[in-house]
C-alpha cells in the first residue's frame, strides 16, 4: 500500500484575498502564495517597473532583538557594522555560520527612540535563522519572533504618490530609513526598501490589519496585485542575490560579490564569525566569483546551466535565469571562475546540452531607482 504524505502549507493573512484576485496559489518556503494573478507575469513586471505593484511578503520572519546592547548582541553573528546604524535607519547584513559562510541575508532597523532592533530574515530560513542567532545571545539579550505581523511591499515608481495618500509622512523617508506610522488609520513600521530596485516601501503591520491595508492600496488606479513569479524576475533585472539559490552555506562574502556589505570597522576589528577566512579572500582573492550573464539571443539559462570556457572547459553554474521582461532578452547570474570574471568576457552556458554564447555583465541589468 502507498501512503501518500502531503505537506502542510501554511497561508499568510491575505490568502483569501488573493484567491478572490484570481490569483494562482503555488506552494513556496512552506507556505502557499501566489505565484501570479490573472494579468500574468509579464504585465506585473512592467506594471512595477512603470507604475506600482503589491506584493505579499507576509511569510518573511519578523522579529524583535531587545536587552542590554543588542547591536553588539547582534554583530556577534554578523559582519555588518550594526552599532553604527543610526536611528530611524536600515542596514543590509550577512548572517554568517562559524566557517564565515552565509546562513542567510537580512535587514535591521533601529527605529528611532527605541532599543531594541526590528529585523526581517527569508521565509525559508527564519526558524533556523531565529534559533542560530538566539543561541549567540548573551547577557539577557532577547530575541523576540512576531508571527503575528504581516509584510506588504509597495514597489514602483508611483509608490510614493501612492503611500503618501494613506501615510503623509512617508514621502519624507528616503532610501534605507524606516519610521513607525499609520497608513489607512493602522498602525506600521514603513522602510524605505524593496527587493526589485525599484524606489518603494516594506510595510509591516498586525495580520489583523494587513488585508485593511493592502485593500486601501490595491484601490489606488496606480496598484496592480504582484506575485512571487514577477517579484523574481524584477530581483533579478535588479541583480539582487535570492538565498538558497545565489547565496547559500557554500558561499562566503567575497565570492559573492557582496564584500559592501562587511562594515570598514568590523574589517578591522576581525571579531566576526568566520573572520580569518574572510579576510584571507580579501586580501588574496576568491577561487570564484558571482557575476552577471547576458545570454545572446532569445533563449534563457536557467539555474543549473553549466558555464563553459570558449574551450568547453566548465568553469561555473548559473544560480538564477530567466527572462529579462525589461529588456526584452534573457538575464543570468552565477558562479565562474575568477580568471573569467570580468565584464566582456565571452563564456557558453550549457543549454539542453547545447552552448548558448554569453558574455559576463555587470549587474544590475536595469538601473536601480532608489529615492536616496
Amino acid at each position: 500500500m502507498t501512503i501518500l504524505v502531503t505537506e502542510t502549507l501554511r497561508r499568510t493573512p491575505l490568502h483569501a484575498l488573493h484567491v478572490a484576485l484570481g490569483a494562482k496559489m503555488v506552494p513556496f518556503a512552506g507556505y502557499e502564495m501566489p505565484v501570479q494573478y490573472p494579468a500574468g507575469i509579464l504585465t506585473e513586471h512592467l506594471h512595477t517597473r512603470a507604475r506600482a505593484g503589491l506584493f505579499d511578503v507576509s511569510h518573511m520572519g519578523q522579529a524583535f532583538l531587545s536587552g542590554s546592547d543588542p547591536a553588539a548582541q547582534l554583530e556577534r553573528v554578523t559582519c555588518a557594522d550594526i552599532s553604527g546604524i543610526g536611528e530611524g535607519m536600515q542596514r543590509y547584513g550577512l548572517l554568517l555560520s562559524d566557517r564565515g559562510t552565509i546562513k542567510d541575508d537580512f535587514m535591521t532597523t533601529r527605529l528611532a527612540g527605541e532599543e531594541a532592533l526590528y529585523l526581517v530574515v527569508n521565509a525559508s530560513m527564519k526558524e533556523s535563522d531565529f534559533a542560530h542567532i538566539a543561541a549567540r545571545l548573551e547577557g539577557g539579550a532577547v530575541l523576540e519572533p512576531q508571527p503575528e505581523r504581516a509584510l506588504l511591499a509597495l514597489q514602483g515608481p508611483a509608490a510614493e504618490t501612492v503611500l503618501a495618500r494613506h501615510a503623509p509622512g512617508a514621502g519624507k523617508l528616503t532610501f534605507m530609513q524606516a519610521a513607525r506610522m499609520s497608513i489607512a488609520g493602522k498602525p506600521a513600521i514603513v522602510s524605505r526598501t524593496g527587493y526589485t530596485g525599484e524606489d518603494g516601501f516594506e510595510i509591516s503591520v498586525a495580520a489583523k490589519d494587513a488585508v485593511a491595508v493592502a485593500e486601501a492600496l490595491l484601490a489606488e488606479p496606480e496598484v496592480m496585485p504582484i506575485g512571487l513569479g514577477a517579484r523574481d524576475s524584477l530581483r533579478l533585472e535588479a541583480g539582487l542575490c535570492l538565498y538558497g539559490h545565489d547565496i547559500d552555506e557554500t558561499t562566503d562574502p567575497v565570492e559573492a560579490a557582496l564584500v559592501w556589505s562587511i562594515g570598514k570597522r568590523r574589517r578591522a576589528e576581525m571579531n566576526f564569525p568566520g573572520a580569518d577566512r574572510i579576510t584571507a579572500a580579501l586580501s588574496g582573492g576568491a577561487a570564484r566569483k558571482r557575476v552577471g550573464l547576458l545570454p545572446d539571443g532569445k533563449a534563457p539559462a536557467r539555474e543549473g546551466a553549466e558555464i563553459a570556457d570558449k574551450t568547453g572547459r566548465i568553469i561555473g553554474r548559473v544560480t538564477s535565469g530567466g527572462f529579462g521582461p525589461s529588456l526584452g532578452a534573457p538575464v543570468a547570474m552565477g558562479y565562474v571562475e575568477t580568471a573569467f570574471a570580468g565584464v566582456g568576457t565571452s563564456v557558453d552556458l550549457m543549454v539542453r546540452g547545447k552552448p548558448l554564447a554569453a558574455k559576463v555583465a555587470p549587474m544590475p541589468f536595469v538601473p536601480h531607482n532608489y529615492r536616496r
